[in-house]
This record gives C-alpha cells, sequence and structure tokens, in this order.
C-alpha cells in the first residue's frame, strides 16, 4: 500500500487528507497571483534583459502553482482551470502578501526575494515529506528557486547600496511588505497535523532559517529593518480589495465562455 493510500484509509486521514487539501491550495494559489503580478511587468520592465527575466520567472511561478494544483487535484478531483478561472476572491487561499499592486521596481524585486528566500527554505524541508508526491515535486521547483532567489538577490544589493533614492524606494518597500510577508509563516488550521505526521515542515523553524537569512542580507544592503511584524491578517480567506480586481482582469475571458476549449 503507497503512502497516499496508507495516510487516508480511515477518519482521522481524511483529516490529514483534508488539511494537506488546504495546504497544497495555499501554496498553489501563492504562486498563481505572484506569477500574474509580475507578468504585469512584460512590456514595462527598465531595461530589456531584466524584461525578459522577470517575465520568465512569472513563467516559472506560474508553472509551480500549476504543480501544486495538480496534486491538490489527485485529492480532490478538481481541474486547475476550474480552480484558477471560476473561484471567486473568497475562496482563494493566497496570501495578502502577493495580492498587493506591483508597485515600482523596488518593491516588485524586494517581494520576489522575500518571498523567494521564504519558499526555497520551506523546499529545502519539504523535499524530505513523508507524502512522496509532494517531495517529488520539490525537486523541479527547488532548482528554478534557486535561481529566482540569485537574481532577486543581486537586484536587492544593487538597489540598497546605489543611489539614495534607489535606497530609499527599497527602504520603503521594505517597510510596507514586511508585515504582509509574516503571514507566510502562520500555520493553516489543523496544520500541526501535517508537521506531527512529517509531511510539511514546522513553520515556526521556517521562520526562523528565514530571518537568519534575510536580516544580514538586508543590513548589508543598507536597509532597516522594520519594527511592525505583525500580519494584517493570520486567516487566508480575508483578502485586500487588490485579489477581486486581479481576478476580475485574469478570469474575464475564460468566464465569457465557459465551455471554451483552450
Amino acid at each position: 500500500m503507497n503512502l497516499c493510500v496508507a495516510l487516508f484509509s480511515n477518519h482521522m486521514n481524511q483529516t490529514i487528507q483534508q488539511v494537506l487539501i488546504q495546504k497544497l491550495l495555499a501554496m498553489a494559489d501563492d504562486e498563481l497571483i505572484l506569477a500574474h503580478r509580475n507578468s504585469e511587468w512584460i512590456g514595462h520592465g527598465p531595461i530589456l534583459e531584466e524584461d525578459i527575466a522577470l517575465a520568465n520567472i512569472a513563467q516559472d511561478e506560474l508553472g509551480h502553482a500549476n504543480i501544486w494544483y495538480e496534486l491538490h487535484q489527485t485529492l480532490t478531483g478538481d481541474e486547475p482551470d476550474e480552480l484558477v478561472f471560476f473561484r471567486d476572491a473568497a475562496d482563494y487561499r493566497s496570501a495578502q502578501l502577493v495580492e498587493l499592486p506591483r508597485g515600482d521596481w523596488a518593491f516588485t524585486m524586494l517581494r520576489q526575494y522575500l518571498f523567494d528566500a521564504y519558499e526555497l527554505l520551506l523546499l529545502d524541508q519539504l523535499q524530505h515529506s513523508r507524502y512522496q508526491p509532494l517531495a517529488d515535486a520539490c525537486a523541479k521547483v527547488r532548482n528554478e528557486e534557486i535561481y529566482h532567489l540569485r537574481h532577486t538577490s543581486s537586484w536587492i544589493k544593487r538597489l540598497g547600496l546605489g543611489t539614495a533614492e534607489s535606497n530609499q524606494r527599497t527602504q520603503a518597500a521594505l517597510d510596507e511588505l514586511w508585515p504582509y510577508v509574516q503571514q507566510l509563516f502562520v500555520p493553516l488550521p489543523g496544520e500541526l497535523v501535517l508537521v506531527e505526521e512529517d509531511i510539511v515542515p514546522d513553520l515556526a523553524v521556517v521562520h526562523k532559517g528565514w530571518l537568519e537569512r534575510v536580516r544580514p542580507f538586508l543590513i548589508a544592503a543598507h536597509l532597516t529593518i522594520p519594527l511592525t511584524d505583525t500580519p494584517p491578517t493570520t486567516n487566508r480567506s480575508k483578502h485586500t480589495p487588490h485579489l477581486t480586481t486581479l481576478l476580475a482582469d485574469m478570469q474575464k475571458v475564460a468566464r465569457l465562455n465557459r465551455e471554451a476549449v483552450w
């Protein structure tokens, strides 16, 4: 009997399954919405090379979202396209961090850096998940995230140590983003059972590793760590108004004809 069947063969394991379903959905929604925000830069990047680079990162994040949606589908039968194009904002489980408008280049690069640092640490742990489909999926995603973090790290150094204006813009972005990024480390309701089963890591441990990585890096880039670190919400069912606007744009073509074949 494989692990998937063994885990979910009785009532208690059905509870584990339901929490895992929500975890996969949250991971997928984060990637999808972040990919959409980054795609808004296509044709507007500061230089051609960065326009292409960020488009590639957005495409990678979209691919990662699809991986998590497909794992979700194996447990629920829900088609990824159905989840993406025909859910309303209230049914999404994305963190508010990724919903925020793209802002200026410093804002986009810093958000991507903070998310990349979180995601790479999470993937390092998920590679050892006892839920083998999840562990297997991490290999490809992790390789791409290594590139993402390397790329965004170089930009934060450049902006933080650059001109007075670039430093000021990056600091303003950090002041705004710092509370939002903390929501990534808030466990979902019932997530402790996944930690106990060695399916996902303890987010408190991930958070500790994240702080150990990003704090000295940001300080070395002449940026000041904000004192406020309370997330605007700990509930992934609560969203900013920006998500509704984003989904209206992202979903409008699909909703014109639900039966269309893509």
